[in-house]
């Protein structure tokens, strides 16, 4: 049988990647390359090989073949619910909050700005309104 040479032997483990975060073969590829907790939980260091898309695919349909693939994933599932822990498939995400500015002004404010008024309640602002090489 085909598989991955990793410390502890030949293990299937980009596919149990891939299948806990909804990956293709390109993107575990990619993501083994990109990723230092995926490289770890393969057990590869910087300088390794890394498995591509056409390894993962082959490895995969050599396991149905076999009729290994669905064992594969039950046992994995046993061992992780032994262990107290329930694997559920997700997607990877980039969920990054960016703080954007917000506008604060009133409707009446916002058209005081676009007729080119300044407000009694702006005098520090002055200087913004002014044209550019006039100050």
């Amino acid at each position: 049988m085909m598989g991955f040479i990793i410390r502890g032997g030949n293990l299937p483990c980009p596919l149990v990647l891939q299948q806990l975060n909804n990956l293709s073969d390109d993107k575990i590829e990619y993501q083994i390359r990109d990723r230092l907790s995926f490289m770890r939980f393969l057990g590869l260091e910087l300088e390794d090989r890394v498995p591509d898309a056409k390894t993962v695919w082959l490895f995969r349909e050599q396991l149905k073949i076999l009729n290994l693939l669905d064992i594969l994933f039950t046992r994995f599932h046993e061992q992780l619910a032994g262990h107290g822990y329930v694997a559920r498939n997700g997607q990877m995400i980039d969920a990054t909050f960016v703080e954007v500015p917000r506008q604060r002004n009133t409707r009446e404010e916002n058209a005081f700005i676009k007729a080119g008024a300044i407000t009694q309640a702006w005098p520090h602002y002055v200087h913004m309104s002014a044209t550019p090489g006039t100050t």
